[in-house]
């Protein structure tokens, strides 16, 4: 009878624990834009990402929309093109206060994917999955 009690706890418990890492997932949802971008949760931040033919703008803050310094931040953007998923790869460098912006040679599309990867000193790497033109259904 005790060996059953004792399966029968952690059972509990890890259901229990199931259950919380679900509530994570809300980290891939997208989030309110300030900017006019498409704004995405990674980790402890938002990420807004404003778009356009050959230019990248980047906004960090927390999930309150507190801006969150980026001095010294490293990101790369790898933007995705197309069904043969062409990429072009850009860095991104510090600009203000909570900015990163970078420029390269790539035209935005409906299937254009943007992959961000950020890094902020002394934090743990964060990465989110933007479509900057695809039309909300």
């Amino acid at each position: 009878m005790r060996h059953l009690f004792g399966s029968f706890v952690l059972c509990a418990t890890l259901l229990g624990a199931v259950q919380v890492g679900a509530h994570s997932a809300k980290h891939a949802e997208p989030v309110k834009s300030l900017h006019g971008g498409q704004s995405m949760a990674a980790g402890p931040y938002h990420l807004e990402l404003v778009a356009k033919d050959g230019e990248l703008l980047l906004y960090v803050s927390d999930h309150s929309d507190k801006p969150i310094p980026t001095d010294g931040a490293k990101a790369k953007a790898t933007i995705q093109q197309g069904f043969e998923k062409t990429s072009t790869q850009v860095e991104l460098a510090p600009t203000g206060e909570n900015q990163l912006t970078g420029t390269g040679t790539f035209t935005l599309s409906p299937d254009t994917g943007i992959i961000v990867f950020l890094k902020l000193p002394g934090r743990d790497a964060h990465a989110a999955r933007f479509t900057p033109l695809k039309t909300k259904s």
